[in-house]
């Protein structure tokens, strides 16, 4: 049987609520002495978020891999993103992974990994430039969520990595455009050192630049002590906008 997508699964779940409040209001349940053994339990959210509690970065890379497969093949699995799931994570939270990405709209992180509400720490940026901010939230996940896994995921045909491609080309290295100048510079290193290989140029830039931004990120005083001591696992990815999937560098 195929599994309904989380979308349609949640449009169902919706009108159903919607139908049941409706009676629950003309049963003249609002009263507060009534018989209350069909509301959820705010007790009842206190569960890790879905799926086993990954052991180590190995592990933690294992159920991306697994949860993009399910998204390439059309076989979502039936998240807990609803209320149940919702009141849970209110709770605490114990996500599994820390994944930079691009801000592409073409590329929804926890989609293209079949994950849920709770499961990852997701930090965006164009290109997946770093700055002070980018590297400190990637920090926080790994240091105060204690995630095993950080990941870098570059994605075919980026928007910014061609942006900076473009200026190296013109030798014009300033925009109109405010602090995306900032964003072409923290990419032009890649470009460079894309040159000359073999290949397609723009996906070349794309996956040297995580290459590199994975470098810098183990120059970092909080996250290369934890990969050191073998709490941490790094890892960078090309996701295939044409295929959906993920391929790991």
């Amino acid at each position: 049987m195929n599994v309904l997508s989380r979308r349609h699964v949640l449009t169902v779940a919706g009108a159903i609520l919607g139908a049941a409040l409706g009676a629950a209001a003309l049963a003249g349940c609002a009263d507060a002495t009534g018989d209350q053994s069909g509301a959820a339990s705010p007790d009842a959210g206190t569960q890790p978020p879905t799926g086993a509690l990954v052991a180590d970065g190995k592990q933690a890379l294992a159920r991306l891999k697994a949860g993009n497969a399910r998204f390439v093949a059309a076989q979502d699995q039936k998240l807990d993103e609803g209320i149940a799931r919702r009141i849970a994570v209110s709770k605490g939270q114990q996500p599994f992974a820390t994944v930079l990405g691009c801000v592409d709209s073409r590329v929804p992180i926890e989609l293209v990994f079949d994950q849920g509400l709770g499961d990852l720490v997701v930090v965006r940026s164009a290109g997946g430039a770093l700055d002070h901010s980018v590297i400190g939230s990637l920090e926080f996940g790994v240091a105060e969520l204690h995630t095993p896994l950080l990941l870098v995921l570059g994605h075919q045909r980026c928007g910014a990595v061609t942006a900076a491609m473009n200026a190296v080309d013109s030798a014009h290295r300033t925009s109109d455009y405010g602090d995306i100048d900032y964003v072409i510079g923290a990419l032009t290193p890649a470009v460079h050192q894309a040159r000359g290989k073999p290949g397609d140029r723009l996906t070349n830039a794309i996956r040297t630049n995580v290459d590199l931004t994975l470098a810098k990120l183990r120059r970092s005083p909080v996250i290369a002590p934890l990969e050191k001591a073998g709490r941490l696992t790094l890892a960078g990815a090309y996701y295939e906008l044409d295929t959906g999937k993920v391929i790991l560098s």
